[in-house]
């Protein structure tokens, strides 16, 4: 184990982020650079090794958490890295972006503040591309068989990373201009600058995974060219069919999905845009949505010098501490948080409703009105008197995604069966209805965390070799019907 007494004797530090005033004006991550370090052996020192590490079933990966934390403590950065890198692929993304459901699981954290796993995760792997130990491993012999990704998030990354390491020829097709998917469009660079993403593709190139920009399958190519072109097929190209919001005035200018507003800003940290043609600079900014994507939302109207920030959601605000008979310890709460966006300013409103939109004579959104709303007999009914209008010159849409694509023809050319969500049907290998299809991540499961596109991404490679080759050698973290403590 770490340090016997470290969690009696060493109080729980995070990562400090920039002032306010300072991180706003540009769009580097909001941490301190090199915070981490001085503080992180002892934080990893509160690792308790204990009998049953819990934080191994709050990770969908199954993170080797109390291993990498000893070797964090006592400072063998290279048998730390070993360890991560045995169970995740990425560990720089989920470091970042994951909302560290191993940490609600730490068994410290019945009676302290949990350990601080997430930040050792991101100092292990940031100290192995610094010291220059993340380094490609191409597979010693080719099998002969060939293999598409369709899609370049977490999913289809881990997923080729790992089918070409177990030696065959793999190409990613990705319909947008660079290979990423909802970490390069999706995140904004002041939660993941995107050289993390670059130098993840450097490696992955030189291990042999050929990477296919601009090409929309179903679209540019026919899926069905596709699959007679390799010997299996992966999907992964997420739950991108946006929920919309059919209320009146939904045709005004300025009322976009938050898929549609975000990208334009990343893409101007890319050099495409000098100015994104969709900007909250000067607006009345209202974000429909209280999740992560409604967060990221808030935190880039502000970069963009929004006059105002309002954030809505239907659901209660919820607790601040979990609660011990609805929502007990190890499983994931659904606790109240306040992100880096929320600390920059803005306000946050729940339990409402919007009931149309108001717009000018020139078609432009001017006013939302919104009522306040309650749950009863199974659903939010609102509360008479509590109407109210805001100011919203600009308003984004982040209520969430119901399924894959369907306007692309890939569904209706592969003839792939969906589920009752939308998502493309599996059975427990992440194996399609169609022979040699197999799907992971998003498609396959809904909209969820980063850490499971990555474990299923994983899942789904060993799959796919077993498929080609009769036998694999390939870790299969999670199956598509389990459910880790995150579900």
């Amino acid at each position: 184990m770490a340090d016997p007494k470290g969690f009696l004797n060493t109080d729980r530090e995070v990562a400090r982020t920039r002032p306010v005033e300072e991180r706003v004006k540009d769009w580097n991550e909001v941490y301190v650079p090199g915070s981490l370090l001085p503080i992180i052996s002892k934080q990893a020192g509160r690792c308790m090794d204990c009998g049953i590490p819990f934080c191994h079933n709050g990770c969908p990966l199954g993170n080797l958490i109390p291993e990498w934390n000893d070797y964090a403590w006592r400072g063998d950065w290279q048998a730390a890295i070993e360890r991560l890198h045995a169970t995740n692929n990425f560990p720089e993304f989920t470091g970042r972006l994951c909302p560290a459901p191993c940490e609600s699981a730490c068994v410290l954290g019945i009676s302290q503040p949990a350990v601080t796993i997430k930040n050792v995760e991101v100092t292990i792997i940031d100290k192995a591309w610094e010291a220059g130990g993340v380094t490609p491993q191409p597979p010693e012999r080719l099998s002969g068989k060939t293999v598409a990704v369709i899609g370049s998030g977490p999913a289809g990354l881990a997923a080729a990373q790992q089918l070409t390491r177990a030696g065959h020829t793999v190409a990613v097709y990705e319909r947008a201009d660079r290979i990423g998917g909802l970490l390069r469009y999706g995140i904004p660079e002041f939660k993941m600058e995107k050289r993390h993403i670059n130098r993840r593709i450097e490696q992955m190139r030189a291990e042999g995974t050929k990477f296919r920009t601009g090409v929309e399958i179903g679209r540019d190519m026919p899926a069905t060219a596709l699959r007679k072109r390799y010997d299996a097929v992966v999907i992964a190209a997420g739950s991108t069919t946006a929920r919309d919001l059919p209320v009146p005035g939904r045709e005004l200018n300025g009322i976009h999905q938050a898929m549609e507003y975000l990208p334009l800003a990343n893409k101007v940290q890319e050099g495409d845009y000098v100015a994104p043609p969709i900007t909250a600079e000067g607006k009345h900014v209202v974000v429909i949505g209280g999740g992560d994507t409604g967060a990221d939302c808030v935190g880039t109207a502000h970069r963009q010098g929004a006059a105002s920030v309002t954030q809505l959601e239907i659901m209660p605000r919820p607790g601040d501490d979990r609660d011990p008979v609805a929502q007990p310890w190890p499983t994931f709460p659904m606790l109240y948080k306040v992100s880096s966006a929320h600390e920059e300013g803005g306000e946050r409103v729940y339990s409402v409703s919007t009931t149309h939109f108001e717009g000018d004579e020139d078609g432009n959104v001017q006013a939302l009105h919104l009522v306040e709303v309650e749950f009863r007999d199974g659903k939010f009914a609102p509360k008479p008197g509590t109407e109210k209008r805001i100011p919203a010159q600009l308003v984004t849409l982040a209520m969430g995604f119901t399924g894959i694509d369907r306007t692309n023809g890939l569904v209706e050319q592969f003839g792939l069966e969906l589920d009752a969500r939308g998502n493309v049907a599996r059975d427990g290998n992440y194996a399609t209805n169609v022979d040699g299809v197999f799907v992971a991540g998003d498609a396959g499961r809904g909209q969820s965390l980063i850490v499971w596109a990555i474990a299923e991404g994983r899942s789904a490679a060993r799959a796919v070799d077993d498929y080609l080759t009769g036998t694999s050698s390939l870790p299969a973290p999670v199956r598509p019907t389990d459910r880790a403590l995150t579900a």
